[in-house]
């Protein structure tokens, strides 16, 4: 259904006075949070504690291929990951969301230290590309299963799916989210940085850490009415 200007000045309005609230502790919480997952994640991608695991590819992961295009994908996660962050306005479902976060990337180091895993070398695939070379330079083939890059895709839009309808925005705006979601997820093989194995246990954990969270921070999910 269409909404008339007036509505759709409401919500922008809506919009821009969520994006300000608790601008800073936005800002400096995600700055702290990622720098502390990265120094964590590259501190065992490089230092492995036991034999690293070569998980296998399947039909899937040969018929996808290597696609370039899809790098921009892969790293529009960082975004989308901070979107619901960004849509609250109550410190304290903000609070709970990155303490959802926190816990679901807790999990995945766990198991990048008691079970080390990697993918099968792919550098075949991405030789002449520049971008991918770095890339891998960076982020190499370890810290595979589950995937992290899903995890938390996955956990951004089932949080979503709670934010933008009290923000305004209806059903168009949260299938868009889930495609979003999806082609993240899809551009995990696609640039090669995963498996579908990988994929598989990275969304169950997105999933499950959502249902934790709910659970434990006493939260029927994330509101996005409740205002300090």
């Amino acid at each position: 259904m269409n909404r008339n200007p007036a509505q759709r000045i409401g919500t922008a309005r809506r919009i821009g006075r969520r994006l300000l609230a608790h601008f800073w502790l936005k800002s400096l919480g995600t700055t702290a949070i990622m720098t502390g997952f990265f120094v964590v994640y590259f501190h065992l991608l490089r230092h492995p504690w036991g034999h690293v695991t070569t998980i296998p590819l399947t039909a899937v992961d040969r018929w996808i291929g290597f696609q370039p295009w899809a790098l921009p994908l892969y790293l529009s996660l960082w975004v989308y990951v901070c979107a619901p962050a960004m849509l609250l306005e109550s410190r304290r479902e903000l609070l709970r969301y990155a303490a959802g976060i926190c816990g679901v990337c807790a999990v995945g180091l766990g198991i990048f230290a008691l079970w080390p895993t990697r993918i099968p070398s792919m550098q075949a695939d991405y030789a002449g590309h520049a971008g991918f070379a770095l890339l891998r330079g960076i982020d190499a083939s370890g810290n595979a299963c589950p995937s992290l890059h899903v995890a938390s895709a996955v956990f951004a839009a089932l949080a979503l799916e709670r934010v933008l309808p009290g923000v305004g925005l209806g059903r168009r705006w949260r299938w868009l989210s889930w495609a979003w979601c999806a082609l993240i997820v899809y551009s995990t093989m696609a640039v090669k940085q995963h498996v579908l194995i990988d994929v598989a246990c990275g969304a169950l954990l997105g999933a499950a850490g959502t249902l934790a969270a709910r659970r434990i921070l006493g939260a029927p999910g994330y509101d996005s009415g409740l205002i300090d």
